[in-house]
C-alpha cells in the first residue's frame, strides 16, 4: 500500500514551448508543390507580404484526419472561387511527413491543391494563432481562423450558430463558410 498526495502550493503555467511571432516577423512558407508566400506578422496577426488586403484563411489539418479529407476537394473549389479575395493556406500539423507524401496521400488523392505548407515552422505558426485567438482547449483538426489585414475575423460557430468566435473547429460546410468570408469582404 502506498499514498499520494498532492502540494497545495498554486500550480505554475508552463512557459511556452516556441517563441511566438512577433509584429515585423516575416515568416517564408514554401507549399508541398514547390510555391512560395512571405507573411507578415501585422496587428496581432498575419498578411501576406506585399499582399497586405486579401484574406487569409489558415487550415490547421493533419493527412490522417478523416473530416480534413472529406472537407480538402470543397476548400479546393472555395479556394478557386474566392482567389481573388482569399488565400487559403493549409497548415499540416501533428505528424512529420515528407512533402511527398502529403501531396501523395493527401492533396492528389482529396483534390487538395490549395497552398499547403508542411514545414517545422508550422509548429510555431500554430502555436502563435492559438495564443493569438487566446485558445486554451486542446487542438483538434481540422481547425481553422481567418484574418483580414492580420485581424483575426468572427466566423460563425457552427454548433451554436453564434457568428462571435474566432475559429471554426470540425469539418465546417462551404455554405458556411462562405457566408462569412462574403461579410468579411464586404466589411
Amino acid at each position: 500500500m502506498f499514498f499520494i498526495g498532492c502540494d497545495s502550493s498554486t500550480p505554475k503555467a508552463s512557459p511556452s514551448v516556441v517563441e511566438p511571432f512577433k509584429d515585423g516577423d516575416k515568416v517564408e512558407l514554401k507549399s508541398v508543390s514547390g510555391a512560395k508566400i512571405t507573411l507578415l506578422r501585422q496587428n496581432g496577426g498575419f498578411v501576406i507580404e506585399d499582399d497586405e488586403e486579401k484574406i487569409l484563411m489558415f487550415d490547421i489539418f493533419g493527412t490522417f484526419c478523416a473530416p480534413c479529407q472529406e472537407e480538402a476537394p470543397s476548400l479546393m473549389d472555395f479556394q478557386l472561387q474566392n482567389a481573388d479575395n482569399v488565400m487559403l493556406i493549409g497548415l499540416n500539423f501533428f505528424e512529420e511527413v515528407s512533402d511527398e507524401y502529403v501531396v501523395e496521400n493527401f492533396a492528389a488523392k482529396y483534390n487538395a491543391y490549395y497552398f499547403i505548407s508542411n514545414a517545422a515552422t508550422n509548429k510555431r505558426l500554430v502555436e502563435t494563432i492559438l495564443r493569438d485567438i487566446q485558445y486554451k482547449a486542446t487542438l483538434q483538426v481540422p481547425f481553422k481562423v481567418v484574418l483580414k489585414k492580420g485581424v483575426y475575423q468572427n466566423v460563425r460557430d457552427i454548433y451554436t450558430n453564434l457568428p462571435d468566435t474566432k475559429f471554426y473547429i470540425g469539418k465546417v460546410g462551404l455554405d458556411v463558410i462562405q457566408r462569412d468570408i462574403d461579410r468579411i469582404v464586404e466589411k
